[in-house]
């Protein structure tokens, strides 16, 4: 299961004593640990966090990047470190609850293994059309793309920007939605999907809205449909699933965590600087030009965000019978 490419921060934070926060002068240095790679909409989050968050903190920040399988070399840092406040986890939602789901052996229990922070900014998918459609396919909604697949059935094919992720299963849930049987094509990345649709060969895609949207401002593919609960803040005239006739919203979302045992006082503490450094105007300015929409939550928040996620996609997933073997 790949992932975008997205980058970390760092961070720098007081020691936890027994009696709760140390307020040494000089602490000892906190990683952000981000568990993917350079590059995309999470290395400027966590940048932009981080360092508005090490001057509440009065803290030096610092990211570091541990890749690999599919994101579990860095959780499975955070999570066997000392609960001593300085290490944290930054990654998306969907990693957290969705590679347990997936495993034939889970790796890590999120609600036992971490101690929430935050939610911090949530991200969009979208229902990509592209020329393969047809000529006027600049001229399809959604309902369109559903009657163009009813009529080119040997043609039924979406791309997704990897397996075993957000777009991989709202796929599977409109096959079963709409009674069409679908081939699914997993690519490594967004970039792959836009191009394949812009090449024709792709008629659909499910992607992040922020890596279709260039090319769907320049004619090249559209936007039918975005998931989200709500039409996007940035693409405002393009309806939602659910407008469309479809009962599904899937979007996706970045969190911040702790190792388990991190006591509770700190994890607020922590949750109060992401709030501040989220509500920062500049901060709020450069996450929504790369389409991020800033949240920030108390650790309860994000708990709560957890669980329902997990609620949602758990049926979903096993009904499918997806598995990664690890």
């Amino acid at each position: 299961m790949h992932r975008r490419n997205f980058m970390a921060g760092a961070l720098t934070l007081p020691l936890i004593a027994k009696s709760g926060l140390a307020r040494a002068a000089s602490g000892p240095l906190m990683k952000v640990i981000f568990p993917f790679a350079a590059g995309g909409g999470g290395d400027t989050l966590c940048r932009l966090v981080t360092a508005q968050m090490s001057q509440t903190l009065d803290r030096t920040i610092i990211v570091e990047d541990r890749t690999g399988a599919d994101g579990l070399i860095g959780i499975k840092t955070v999570k066997g470190a000392k609960p001593d406040g300085t290490m944290v986890l930054v990654t998306t939602g969907p990693t957290m609850y969705l590679l347990p789901m997936v495993q034939t052996h889970p790796s890590f229990n999120t609600a036992k293994d971490f101690v929430p922070v935050s939610l911090l900014a949530r991200f969009e998918f979208g229902i990509v059309g592209g020329p393969a459609l047809g000529d006027d396919f600049k001229q399809f909604d959604f309902k369109q793309l559903v009657a163009w697949l009813k009529a080119h059935p040997n043609q039924a094919t979406f791309g997704v920007p990897s397996n075993g992720t957000i777009p991989h299963f709202t796929g599977s849930k409109l096959e079963k939605i709409l009674g069409i049987k679908m081939t699914r094509v997993a690519y490594r990345g967004s970039a792959p999907v836009i191009n394949d649709l812009l090449g024709k060969t792709l008629p659909f895609g499910i992607t992040t809205i922020a890596d279709a949207i260039p090319q769907h401002r320049a004619g090249g593919v559209k936007l039918l449909a975005v998931s989200s609960a709500e039409r996007s803040p940035f693409l405002p005239d393009v309806p939602t699933l659910k407008e469309s006739g479809i009962d599904l919203v899937a979007d996706g979302w970045y969190g911040m965590w702790l190792p388990a045992g991190t006591p509770a006082d700190f994890a607020s503490k922590l949750s109060a600087a992401a709030v501040d450094a989220l509500a920062n105007p500049d901060v709020k300015k450069k996450l929504l030009a790369i389409g991020l929409i800033p949240v920030g939550s108390t650790p309860e928040g994000l708990s709560k965000e957890l669980s329902d996620d997990t609620a949602l996609w758990g049926p979903i997933v096993k009904e499918t019978g997806y598995k990664v073997e690890n």
